[in-house]
């Protein structure tokens, strides 16, 4: 397989938010105080490294065999933490978190919708549009811990 110019450009900078998104989930993982939003971002990162895997390996010219869809289903059974009159700093905190993270899932779902049009192999959008399924899967399971703990709105 053989990719041109701007779909190699395309995969550097899907690689590079892979990671940040990577390393921001291993980072929030560490500094969330609630043990849910802990193994949630801890999940979640786990399969940004599985994104980033594959955007490597299509950039070493293997178009790896995904299944169609998405991934994982997103979670809606997350008990509350916080309630809504809580002024717990630990709930500010977990909130930054959460919101920072929804809006990094907005914008790497953003990125890969474009790319998606830009390639010609079949079997390369298929891929990154797996991918892109995965990321606002992503967000729906951030969406669904703000919103059990009166933390979106």
């Amino acid at each position: 397989m053989q990719l041109n110019q701007k779909e190699t450009s395309l995969l550097q900078d899907l690689k590079k938010q892979e990671e940040v998104c990577v390393e921001k989930y291993g980072r929030y993982s560490n500094d969330a105080n609630d043990a849910q939003l802990k193994s949630l971002f801890g999940q979640i990162g786990q399969a940004e490294q599985q994104h980033l895997n594959t955007i490597t390996q299509i950039l070493g010219g293997t178009v790896p065999q995904m299944p169609s869809g998405g991934g994982q289903q997103a979670q809606a059974g997350f008990t509350q933490t916080y309630t809504a009159a809580s002024a717990d700093p630990n709930k500010a905190k977990d909130a930054f978190l959460c919101t920072d993270m929804l809006s990094t899932e907005k914008h790497v779902s953003s990125v890969y919708d474009t790319s998606i049009f830009e390639f010609k192999d079949t079997g390369i959008r298929n891929d990154l549009n797996h991918i892109q399924k995965e990321e606002q899967e992503h967000g729906e399971q951030l969406y669904n811990y703000m919103a059990a703990n009166n933390m979106y709105g």
